[in-house]
């Protein structure tokens, strides 16, 4: 089964995805922070992490800088979900080393065909 942790400080946000990716049969985690998600990625393998950027303590570009740098698995994928939609958000989030940039709202339907490509759940 493929696992996807979801990284947002809104527990609505976080509910709203865990539902939609679990219905499509995911199993999904969550952390309400970068620094919680380091922590799991510590423990747990993912095939995909789903980033919000403005949290508290650690925020998404941080955590991406942080996966790819220092990480067990600095080749998961990430796609970042944001409210920050301006081109330089974007080039930011691709910087910092997110796999795709994506703006809320976003479709469910099209966002579930990104986390399958991304995470190798689409054949």
């Amino acid at each position: 089964m493929t696992r996807v942790l979801v990284v947002d400080d809104a527990q609505t946000v976080r509910l709203y995805h865990r539902e939609l990716l679990e219905q499509d049969g995911f199993q999904v985690e969550e952390a309400v922070n970068g620094l919680e998600a380091l922590e799991r990625l510590a423990d747990t393998p993912y095939d995909l992490l789903l980033v919000d950027v403005n949290m508290p303590r650690m925020d998404g570009y941080t955590l991406v800088r942080r996966v790819r740098e220092d990480s067990s698995d600095p080749g998961v994928p990430v796609i970042m979900v944001t409210t920050e939609g301006a081109a330089t958000d974007r080039e930011q989030a691709l910087r910092a080393g997110a796999n795709l940039h994506v703006v809320k709202p976003v479709q469910p339907e099209a966002l579930l065909f990104q986390v399958r490509l991304m995470s190798g759940a689409l054949s």
